[in-house]
């Protein structure tokens, strides 16, 4: 296999572990174990772990190699700031610019993510693969309809690492799917209503934020 593909499958694997709470906050990230464990060479799997470090799901140490992103109080409230900064902004710019084919992502997005458990018997410790995914598409079709690249990669990035810290602290805080806000964010959005749509995100992002720092 091409070392480009096999990159690609090393990358993948390792996201989906740390994201999935199989490396504790901090822990090392060994290229030399994990080149044995997938059975790859050394350049291959560095070249995964500068991916990883670039979704903000690890640090590069000077000198001592990888590790799993720490999540601190201080990181934490970093990133709750930056998305309730800019993610009301930027929707306040996709409410006034979408189109109606926008609209109708918007409906669809939300029509999944409505009908998608949270939870299933097999991943009861962290929310499921399936809603984690139809939450993130949900949250980004909103604010695509800005017609802003830079912001959209803005947001995917401060999304993976709101997650990361979700992911972790999900099996404290069952229940925490937003499910009400979510449907006044739709109403919001499609009513072309730009302050009460942001207000609501404001809400949602600040709900959010307390019962993850709450959680015991």
């Amino acid at each position: 296999m091409p070392e480009k593909m096999l990159s690609e499958q090393v990358y993948t694997c390792l996201r989906d572990a740390i994201m999935r709470g199989h490396y504790a906050p901090g822990e090392a990230l060994k290229p030399q174990d994990l080149a044995r464990e997938q059975g790859v060479s050394l350049a291959v799997v560095r070249e995964a772990l500068v991916r990883v470090v670039g979704d903000g799901l690890a640090d590069r140490l000077h000198n001592r190699g990888f590790a799993v992103a720490a999540l601190t109080g201080q990181c934490w409230q970093e990133i709750t700031e930056a998305r309730r900064t800019i993610e009301p902004a930027v929707l306040r710019m996709s409410v006034e610019r979408g189109d109606v084919e926008w609209e109708a992502r918007v409906r669809a997005s939300h029509h999944r993510l409505a009908r998608t458990p949270a939870y299933s018997s097999e991943e009861r410790k962290h929310y499921c693969d399936a809603w984690s995914e139809a939450h993130r598409v949900f949250h980004r079709t909103l604010l695509e309809g800005c017609g802003n690249r830079v912001l959209l990669e803005t947001f995917d990035r401060m999304w993976t690492a709101s997650e990361l810290a979700r992911r972790w602290w999900a099996q404290r805080t069952p229940g925490l799917d937003g499910a009400d806000e979510h449907r006044r964010l739709e109403e919001a959005a499609l009513a072309r209503d730009p302050d009460a749509a942001a207000a609501t995100l404001v809400e949602h992002l600040t709900l959010t934020a307390t019962a993850l720092t709450d959680a015991p």
